[in-house]
């Protein structure tokens, strides 16, 4: 017990020893001095305390030898201490002081990884989403022949497929509604809005591994809008659900849901000749 009170009381000396340091340099008016703790600091992956002396250094330091690493450092701290949104606008800033500088390549990529991070889940607005996939698209663009340029790559891909999920979810919502009206975005049925979100996403993102969730929310809702149809649509709407069907079954013909699509066509079939 007694060594364990020991070993308390050294580290509580030691953490307010560092603080008592911390405090004299923060307060000191020698900048060089401030500069080396501030990378120490780093180092050691106290980003608070680097992040704390970095942001009057840059202000002091612009225009010096030192003015380039400060700005990147402060973003590298941002970014290491989880504060993403800054340290996205912290790299941009650094990318457009110094476009040719010595850590403009890093800066790019850190924008786009920077917002990356703070993307949200697919339910919620995609808007940092689209933001990141911009940013990454031009540091591909700006470094071609980057190490970097799987990994921005790979990191785009992710991104669009988040993009794939939202619109999964809503033209999914559409369909659940199903012949709820009070959530009609496009004036017609949930069916019809589930059909044409579904439709733009297999056009916006033609290489998505949902293109079959797509398609079949699209079979789905096309026979579900030919039942619920006046009747002048009911003929012609049942045979676009048919043409459908046999486009969905040429496309997925070893489909878990081919069984659902052969029993549409029957019943298609059966409106159509009656």
């Amino acid at each position: 017990m007694k060594k364990c009170l020991f070993i308390l009381a050294c580290a509580v000396l030691l953490m307010s020893g560092c603080a008592t340091e911390f405090n004299r340099v923060y307060k000191s008016a020698d900048y060089d001095y401030k500069y080396e703790f501030a990378k120490q600091c780093f180092a050691e992956g106290k980003f608070n305390q680097s992040i704390s002396l970095l942001q009057e250094l840059i202000t002091v330091q612009k225009g010096t030898e030192n003015a380039q690493e400060s700005l990147y450092m402060l973003a590298m701290a941002e970014y290491c201490d989880r504060d993403y949104e800054a340290a996205s606008a912290t790299f941009k800033k650094y990318y457009s002081s110094y476009p040719k500088g010595l850590y403009a390549e890093q800066a790019s990529y850190y924008i786009g990884q920077s917002l990356y991070e703070s993307t949200p889940e697919p339910r919620l607005d995609q808007t940092p989403t689209v933001g990141a996939i911009n940013a990454y698209q031009e540091f591909l663009d700006l470094y071609p022949d980057s190490k970097m340029r799987p990994e921005a790559q790979k990191k785009l891909f992710d991104l669009q497929d988040k993009l794939v999920q939202k619109e999964f979810l809503s033209a999914k919502l559409y369909y659940t509604l199903g012949d709820y009206f009070g959530n009609c975005t496009y004036g017609g049925s949930n069916y019809e809005a589930c059909i044409i979100t579904s439709q733009n996403a297999l056009k916006n993102y033609p290489y998505s591994n949902m293109r079959e969730e797509f398609s079949v929310l699209i079979m789905k809702s096309k026979f579900e809008l030919a039942q619920r149809s006046v009747e002048e649509k009911r003929l012609e709407r049942f045979r676009d659900a048919e043409d459908e069907c046999y486009g969905f079954l040429n496309e997925f013909p070893d489909s878990k849901e081919r069984s659902t699509a052969e029993k549409y066509i029957a019943k298609c079939k059966k409106v159509i000749k009656d």
